[in-house]
Order: structure tokens, then C-alpha cells, then sequence
């Protein structure tokens, strides 16, 4: 069984065993950088959910397991980040623009990551590491969050039996984002070589 299988199954396990306390712990898990699927966890919880104030709990869940795992992450970027002195990747120099780069568009980074397949899953240590601050850092997690809980979570309430449907979609969406966001920071990582020391 591949490693994605596994982490598939033991989402829907913990959906199916504990409700609304596994989807807590499996979108906290998710965004604290150990990547159970989202893609499985909410639309398995919006079938179950049961009714509009079980769907309504469902979202409130997976978006507040959204943000708690994202402080954990924050929590170890900002450590690191804090004694980064440079390595032969990434120059301190590379590191400070980044950082630069991160006040700037810390903001809307966060925002548009936790829309992203793979990278909602990460975002959360480069803010950290970049000190973005914690308030604005979990308001736009948690803006972020709760439009993807909830339409994870609704596909799943609406396709009921067949929510599994949902996978395959979300399989796609997060290649091409993976690779939109791979491109990009090879193009930002080139640049960022050819500066002059």
C-alpha cells in the first residue's frame, strides 16, 4: 500500500471512529505538515454530517483543526528561521529576501495557500520562519480554511454515497497547483542566485 493510501486510510478511520473530534485531529495533523487529506477527511465528514447544523459543525471543526496545526508549524518555522545563518541552497542573503518578500505578501500568501492542495499544508513554516505576526498570521489561516472546509465538507454532504467522487478532482487540482508553484519558485530561486552577493 503507498504512503498516500495509508494516510488516506487512517483519515477516513479516524472520521468514521470519532466524528467531529478525528476531523479536529486530522485537519490539525494536516496542517501541522503530517499531510492526511482533507480531500478524504471532509467529504467523509459532510456524508456523515447529517443534516445543515451537522454539515455546519463538520466546517467549524476542520476549519479550527486548520488553525491549530498551522500554529504548531508557524511555531517550528519561526525557530528555525530565527538561527538561519545561510547554507550552500540558500545564501543568508536568499534567506533575508525571502523574508523581505514574506512582509510584503505575507498576507495574501497565507490567504491564497490554504486555498492550495500541498501547499496549505506548509505554508505555515515560511510565515513563521518569516515572523509574520501571529494575529494576522491565523486570520488569514483561518480565512483561508474555512472556504476550503466548507467546500470540501458541502460536495461531500451533496454527493452523499458517492462522495468519494470528490478525490479524483482534488487529485488534479493539486498536480497543477504543485506544479504552478514549483515553477514559480524555481523562477524566484534563479533570480535570486544571479544577484551579486
Amino acid at each position: 500500500m503507498s504512503l498516500m493510501a495509508t494516510l488516506a486510510q487512517v483519515s477516513h478511520h479516524m472520521v468514521s471512529q470519532y466524528g467531529l473530534a478525528g476531523v479536529v485531529a486530522a485537519m490539525t495533523l494536516e496542517s501541522a505538515g503530517i499531510p492526511l487529506p482533507s480531500e478524504v477527511v471532509m467529504p467523509l465528514a459532510g456524508f456523515v454530517s447529517g443534516g445543515a447544523a451537522g454539515l455546519a459543525a463538520v466546517i467549524a471543526a476542520g476549519t479550527a483543526g486548520n488553525v491549530l496545526g498551522s500554529w504548531g508549524g508557524y511555531a517550528i518555522g519561526a525557530a528555525i528561521g530565527s538561527g538561519w545563518r545561510g547554507g550552500r541552497w540558500l545564501r543568508r542573503d536568499h534567506w533575508e529576501a525571502a523574508h523581505r518578500w514574506f512582509e510584503r505578501h505575507g498576507d495574501r500568501a497565507v490567504f491564497i495557500g490554504r486555498l492550495l492542495p500541498v501547499i496549505r499544508t506548509y505554508i505555515s513554516f515560511p510565515a513563521g520562519a518569516a515572523g509574520m505576526p501571529l494575529g494576522r498570521f491565523t486570520l488569514y489561516t483561518l480565512l483561508g480554511s474555512l472556504p476550503w472546509s466548507a467546500a470540501l465538507a458541502l460536495a461531500g454532504y451533496l454527493l452523499g454515497a458517492h462522495w468519494k467522487a470528490v478525490i479524483p478532482w482534488f487529485d488534479r487540482y493539486s498536480l497543477a497547483a504543485l506544479a504552478l508553484t514549483c515553477v514559480a519558485a524555481a523562477v524566484w530561486f534563479a533570480r535570486a542566485r544571479r544577484r551579486p552577493t
